[in-house]
């Protein structure tokens, strides 16, 4: 491995035991083996390190959120099936990523002391409802129109940051997919039944 992959893997390690707040750019340094000047020079602050780090930690996570949705089985594409067996692999991934979990709530939390962070990430979410999109209505990231990852994606990721909130609060009392899925059930019946449909 050159500096860059040694600087993100660093990264990432102190990433898991620290969180944002708290890791510096001398504990990276520490934590790859390298020197402070290639973490400029390989990714122009250890804002943008740090991202890039977490982001890499993510996105594993979001390949298995479908998990095995659908295998022996044929679910509808966006039906609530589908929607259930979906919500119920993020909730399984919930301990096993805790630690990530910890992170994203941290940077929701400190915004404010991780100024540089936060804005970075922010420009990431666009991706993130993509991703969260395609795997709760079963299609492919390139098949979603802009109107669905801003709409539906949006709703996805609000849904998993309030599970993410209530999982790492109590997970004894908090939503599983089974209850998530009838309350959006009885919505949509209570909405159709209101228009009249």
């Amino acid at each position: 491995m050159g500096h860059r992959e040694d600087l993100l893997e660093g990264a990432k390690r102190c990433l898991l035991e620290k969180g944002f707040v708290r890791t510096t750019a001398r504990d990276i340094v520490k934590e790859s083996g390298t020197n402070l000047a290639s973490i400029g020079y390989h990714y122009g602050s250890k804002d943008a390190l740090l991202v890039e780090a977490y982001v890499a930690l993510v996105e594993p996570m979001g390949d298995g959120f479908e998990g095995a949705v659908g295998q022996g089985k044929s679910l509808e594409r966006g039906g609530l099936d589908r929607f259930q067996e979906v919500w119920e692999n993020i909730i399984r991934s919930i301990p096993e990523s805790r630690a990530i979990w910890m992170m994203t709530l941290e940077v929701i939390t400190q915004g404010e002391r991780l100024a540089g962070v936060r804005e970075l990430l922010i420009k990431a979410q666009v991706e993130g409802r993509r991703g969260i999109a395609a795997t709760v209505i079963g299609m492919q990231e390139s098949e979603l129109t802009d109107d669905v990852v801003e709409t539906e994606g949006r709703l996805y990721t609000t849904l998993l940051n309030g599970l993410m909130v209530q999982w790492l609060f109590d997970e004894d009392s908090a939503t599983d997919a089974a209850q998530l899925t009838e309350g959006l059930r009885r919505m949509m019946a209570r909405v159709s039944s209101a228009s009249g449909e």
